[in-house]
C-alpha cells in the first residue's frame, strides 16, 4: 500500500508549522509587545504614584531637604529606570541619572502634561529631553489642592524591546518542542491507523475475490472497528443473499423441470404414435395440466419480482374488507362444490373499513383461501371471520384440513417450501403462495400467525389498520 495516509499527515503538520510560526511571528509581536508595555508602564506608574503620595509631599512642605529627596528617588531605581522631578511650568528640577544641581537641567520644549490623551503612558523622546525613546509615566505632585510639580519615571524602550524578544524567543521555542513533539508521534499515530486498515483492505480484496465466509480480524471499539463490523455484516449478508439465489434457482429448476419434462414426453408420445390416438385426449389433458402449473408458478414469480421491484409502494385506500372477503369467497364458489366444502363468513358489522392497498389485500385473501381449500377434506368448513379489537381488524380464514407439522410452521413462509418435501401430495402448488402473503402484510407494516395442529386443522390470522373516517 503506498504510504499516500503518511506522506499527508507529515505534509499537514509542515504546513501547520509554517502557518503557526508565521502567525506567531507576525501577530504575537503585537500582542507581546502590548503586554510588555502594559506590564512595564503599570509598574512605572505605581512606583510614580507611591513617590508623588510620600517622599514628594515632604519635599514641598519643607520637611525633607532637596538633598534627602534626590536620595530617596535614586532608591526608587530598580533597573535602567530614569526619575524626573519637574516644575510645573517644564523646568527639571533633579534627574536620578545626573549629580543634584538643578540649575544645569533644560526646561522641557512644549511642555504639556495632558499630552498623553487619556493614558497614563507615552512613548517618545519626552518632550525632547531624551535622544533615545522612552517608556514614560508622569503624576502630578499635589499639595493643598494645588499642583506643585510632576514626577515621571522613564524606560528605555530598549529594554522593553529586549523583554519582547526574549519572549518571543521562548514562545518560538516552545512552539518548535511542540512541532517536534508532534512529528515523533506521527509515525506511531500512523502505525495505529495503518495497521487496522492493511486488514480491512485485506478483508475488503478477500471479499471482492469471492470468498465471503472471511471476517475481518479487528476487534476495536472505534471508527476503523465499526467499519470492519460494517464490511463484514456486508459480507454476511451477501453471502445469505447467495445462498439464497443458489436456493432460488435450484428450486425454480425442479418446479419447471417436473412439468416440462411431463409435456415434452407425452407430447413426443403423441407425434411418434407411442400412445394411440384413443389415449391421446387423456394424455393432453396432462399436457394441460402442467402447463397451468407452469403458468400459476410464472404468475407467481412475477408478483414476488413485482414486490421487490417496487420497494413496497402500495396504492393505499378506505375500502370494506367485509365486502372484500364475500367477493373473493364467491370466486371459490365452483372448486368448492365440485369438492364439497362449505365457506362460512362471520363478519363484524354490515361494514368495516380498512385502509390498505384493496388490490394486495385481495391477493392476501385469494392465497389464503386457495390454501386452506387445498388441504381440507370433502365435507369440510372453512370459516373466514373479521373482528374489530382497539382500533385494528383482524381477519382469519381456519380450516379444518390435514394441518402443518411443528417442524414446519417456521419454513412455511419461505419461497418455493412445500411441507411435502416430495412434492407429491400438492404437485399444482408453487410454494409461493404464502411467501406472497408474508411479503403483502410486511409491506403494509402489519402482522400474519399462524395456528395449526396435525389432523386438526390450521388458522390464518391477519391484521389491517383500521380507516379513520369509514366511506
Amino acid at each position: 500500500m503506498k504510504k499516500f495516509l503518511f506522506v499527508k499527515f507529515i505534509s499537514a503538520m509542515i504546513f501547520l508549522g509554517i502557518l503557526g510560526f508565521t502567525t506567531i511571528s507576525l501577530v504575537g509581536t503585537d500582542l507581546v509587545e502590548d503586554h510588555v508595555e502594559s506590564v512595564y508602564s503599570g509598574r512605572l506608574y505605581r512606583e510614580a504614584s507611591k513617590i508623588t503620595g510620600q517622599r514628594a509631599i515632604k519635599y514641598y512642605q519643607n520637611i525633607d531637604t532637596p538633598t534627602e529627596f534626590y536620595d530617596s528617588l535614586c532608591s526608587s531605581v530598580y533597573e535602567k529606570e530614569e526619575i524626573l522631578l519637574i516644575s510645573p511650568k517644564g523646568k527639571v528640577l533633579m534627574d536620578t541619572s545626573q549629580k543634584f544641581i538643578a540649575e544645569d537641567f533644560p526646561e522641557l520644549k512644549s511642555f504639556d502634561p495632558g499630552k498623553s490623551s487619556g493614558s497614563y503612558y507615552q512613548i517618545g523622546d519626552f518632550f525632547g529631553y531624551f535622544q533615545e525613546e522612552q517608556l514614560s509615566v508622569m503624576v502630578p505632585v499635589t499639595v493643598n489642592m494645588q499642583v506643585k510639580g510632576y514626577v515621571s519615571m522613564h524606560l528605555p524602550m530598549s529594554v522593553l524591546c529586549h523583554q519582547r524578544d526574549s519572549l518571543l524567543d521562548t514562545i518560538h521555542i516552545l512552539f518548535l518542542l511542540f512541532l517536534g513533539i508532534m512529528m515523533l508521534i506521527i509515525p506511531i499515530f500512523y502505525i495505529m491507523i495503518n495497521r487496522p486498515l492493511k486488514k480491512i483492505i485485506q478483508g475488503a480484496n478477500t471479499f471482492a475475490s469471492g470468498n465471503l465466509k472471511y471476517n475481518i480480524p479487528l476487534d476495536k471499539e472505534d471508527e476503523l472497528g465499526y467499519l470492519a463490523m460494517t464490511l463484514n455484516y456486508m459480507s454476511d449478508e451477501l453471502d445469505m443473499t447467495g445462498n439464497y439465489q443458489r436456493k432460488f434457482i435450484s428450486n425454480v429448476s425442479h418446479d419447471f423441470r417436473s412439468p416440462l419434462t411431463s409435456i415434452k414426453g407425452y407430447t413426443e408420445a403423441i407425434l411418434d404414435g407411442t400412445i394411440p390416438p384413443e389415449m391421446q385426449e387423456k394424455y393432453l389433458k396432462i399436457v394441460v395440466y402442467e402447463t397451468d402449473r407452469l403458468y400459476k408458478l410464472t404468475q407467481s414469480m412475477l408478483t414476488l419480482n413485482n414486490l421487490d421491484e417496487k420497494g413496497r409502494q402500495l396504492d393505499y385506500s378506505d375500502f370494506d374488507i367485509n365486502r372484500t372477503i364475500k367477493t373473493t369467497a364467491e370466486a371459490f364458489e365452483g372448486i368448492c362444490r365440485d369438492k364439497r366444502i362449505s365457506i362460512e363468513l362471520f363478519l363484524t358489522g354490515q361494514t368495516l373499513f380498512v385502509h390498505a392497498d384493496m388490490g394486495q389485500i385481495q391477493q392476501v385473501l385469494y392465497n389464503l383461501i386457495d390454501n386452506a381449500i387445498k388441504f381440507s377434506s370433502p365435507d369440510s368448513i372453512i370459516k373466514i371471520e373479521s373482528t374489530l379489537k382497539h382500533e385494528t381488524v383482524f381477519i382469519s380464514v381456519k380450516d379444518t384440513g390435514c394441518g402443518i407439522p411443528k417442524e414446519s410452521l417456521t419454513k412455511i413462509w419461505d419461497r418455493f417450501y412445500k411441507i411435502d418435501s416430495s412434492r407429491g401430495k400438492d404437485r399444482k402448488g408453487t410454494g409461493l403462495g404464502l411467501a406472497i402473503v408474508k411479503e403483502i402484510i410486511n409491506s403494509h407494516k402489519q402482522n400474519i400467525n399462524v395456528i395449526s395442529t396435525e389432523g386438526v386443522g390450521t388458522e390464518f390470522i391477519f391484521t389491517l389498520q383500521k380507516s379513520v373516517s369509514e366511506n
